[in-house]
C-alpha cells in the first residue's frame, strides 16, 4: 500500500463524517424547540442564543412600517449599530429564502428611517441599548427619520413632497 491510498481513505471518511454531521445538524435544527436557531448558524449566533439563556442577552421585536415584526437576539452591551447589522442580516436572510437575491440599499433606509422605542428615536449609533432604557422583549419600531434643516427650512420629507407635487404640475 502506497501513501496516496492512505490519503485517499482519509478523504473518504472526512466527507463521510461531513455528511453524517450535516444529517444530524439537518435532524437536530428541525426540532421545535430549536426553531429561533437559525438554518445556516454561525458561531455568533449560538453564542447570542446561549446568552439569551443565561440572561446576558435580550430577544427584542422589530416592528415594520407594514405592521409585521422580526425578533432578534442582542447581547445586553449591544449598540444600536449592532442592531442595525443584527436587522440587515435578518432581513438580507429572510428575502434571500423568499425571492432569491434582491438587493436592498441599507443606506437608503437608515437616510430615510430610524428605530424608535418608546416614541424616542435613536440617532446615535454608538448608544447602548440597555443605557436607553431597551430590556428584553422590547418592541422597537421602523419610523421615518425627519430632522428639521433650521428655520424656515423644509425637512427632507416636505422637501421631497414638495418636488414631487412640483413635477405633477409641469
Amino acid at each position: 500500500m502506497d501513501s496516496g491510498d492512505i490519503v485517499g481513505t482519509g478523504d473518504y471518511d472526512v466527507e463521510t463524517k461531513r455528511e453524517k454531521l450535516k444529517s444530524l445538524l439537518s435532524q437536530l435544527l428541525a426540532d421545535p424547540i430549536l426553531a429561533d436557531v437559525p438554518k445556516s448558524p454561525t458561531l455568533s449566533d449560538v453564542v447570542t442564543l446561549v446568552s439569551l439563556e443565561k440572561g446576558s442577552a435580550m430577544r427584542l421585536s422589530i416592528v415594520k412600517l407594514d405592521g409585521s415584526s422580526l425578533d432578534v437576539a442582542v447581547m445586553n452591551s449591544a449598540t444600536l449599530k449592532d442592531l442595525k447589522l443584527l436587522i440587515k442580516k435578518k432581513v438580507n436572510e429572510m428575502e434571500q429564502a423568499n425571492m432569491g437575491h434582491r438587493h436592498i440599499s441599507w443606506k437608503h433606509v437608515w437616510s430615510n428611517f430610524c428605530l424608535s422605542w418608546n416614541n424616542e428615536k435613536f440617532l446615535d449609533d454608538d448608544a447602548v441599548l440597555q443605557d436607553v432604557g431597551i430590556r428584553n422583549n422590547s418592541q422597537i419600531a421602523f419610523v421615518p427619520y425627519v430632522t428639521k434643516k433650521g428655520p424656515g427650512r423644509h425637512s427632507k420629507r416636505k422637501k421631497h413632497r414638495l418636488f414631487r407635487s412640483l413635477h405633477k404640475t409641469c
